[in-house]
């Protein structure tokens, strides 16, 4: 990805999706609504990996952000990096 606000914004919308569905029983009473109720056993094996993945795309991204920043220019008559 060339922006690395796009990747940023995805991992914390994929950060905040996951924390929701592990810490609040959303996704319990949705699976219970649509028939799934068995499944819900089985959560905290998808979950917790989900959450951790999102979390780590989350430090990457401000990794990528930080070196793209690093490497802008400044301009030489207003000083505002580019």
């Amino acid at each position: 990805m060339k922006n690395p606000y796009t990747l940023l914004g995805i991992g914390v919308a994929g950060t905040v999706v996951a924390a929701l569905c592990c810490f609040t029983p959303i996704l319990v009473i949705l699976f219970g609504v649509l028939g799934l109720s068995a499944m819900t056993g089985y959560l905290d094996y998808v979950l917790f990996p989900v959450l951790a993945v999102f979390i780590a795309l989350t430090i990457y991204a401000i990794h990528k952000k930080r070196a793209v920043d690093a490497c802008r220019t400044a301009d030489w008559k207003t000083g505002v990096k580019r």
